[in-house]
Parts: C-alpha cells; sequence; structure tokens
C-alpha cells in the first residue's frame, strides 16, 4: 500500500520554526514533483511550496523567504522547514506528490496521492 506520512507538526510561539517531513513508502519506483498545502479552518486547502524532481522550487508569495521546501529522492522524503512562523501560518499541512508506482500485475503507473495531514498552530 502506497502512503504519504508527515511528521513534524505542532504548537510553536510566534517567530519560532518547525520542521515537516513526508516519507513516501510502498511499491514506488519514483517519486516526481511532490509538495505541501495547507487548510485553516472554513478555507480552502492552498499550495504552500512545491519541489520537482528535479529540485526546482515554488512557493506561495505568503511564505517566500520564511519557508523552504527539499527533497531526498533516496529515501523517498520532502520536507519543509518552515521559519519566522505567524499566527496566520495556523493550519492543517498536507503532503502531496505525484509518486510512480510498481503495479501489482507489473508495469508501472503515476498517481497523486495526498498525506494525512499534521496541525501546525501558530501562537501570538
Amino acid at each position: 500500500q502506497v502512503q504519504l506520512v508527515e511528521s513534524g507538526g505542532g504548537l510553536v510561539q510566534a517567530g519560532g520554526s518547525l520542521r515537516l517531513s513526508c516519507a513516501a513508502s510502498g511499491s514506488i519506483f519514483k517519486t516526481n514533483a511532490m509538495g505541501w498545502y495547507r487548510q485553516a479552518p472554513g478555507k480552502q486547502r492552498d499550495m504552500v511550496a512545491a519541489i520537482t524532481s528535479g529540485g526546482t522550487t515554488t512557493y506561495v508569495d505568503s511564505v517566500k523567504g520564511r519557508f523552504t521546501i527539499s527533497r531526498d529522492n533516496a529515501k523517498n522524503t520532502v520536507y519543509l522547514q518552515m521559519t519566522a512562523l505567524k499566527p496566520e501560518d495556523t493550519a492543517v499541512y498536507y503532503c502531496n506528490g505525484a509518486l510512480v508506482v510498481v503495479a501489482p500485475t507489473g508495469g508501472f503507473y503515476e498517481s497523486e496521492y495526498w498525506g494525512q495531514g499534521t496541525q501546525v498552530t501558530v501562537s501570538s
């Protein structure tokens, strides 16, 4: 069973830092683009940062200069280093990935996967 498992969320004071991790497991051949999304109460889920398999990164304007996305392809893991956190960063953070997986009957296919989410709470 292919899955993405996030860790590293928690409660932090404004100005503090957190590092989120997302590990892909299962019959994975390759991880393509991966990203982090967040959803605050009553709001839609929005992209925060994304990274291609080659390492090209994209950020939403509100986190530029504060958040850094990175990946370890050997470990099928993506990270989100968050610094200078603000109360408005409070949300459930979800990992998203385009994974190439091994089919039960052989061969490969790409599919999109989501993690279960991890809560980040920034107090003022």
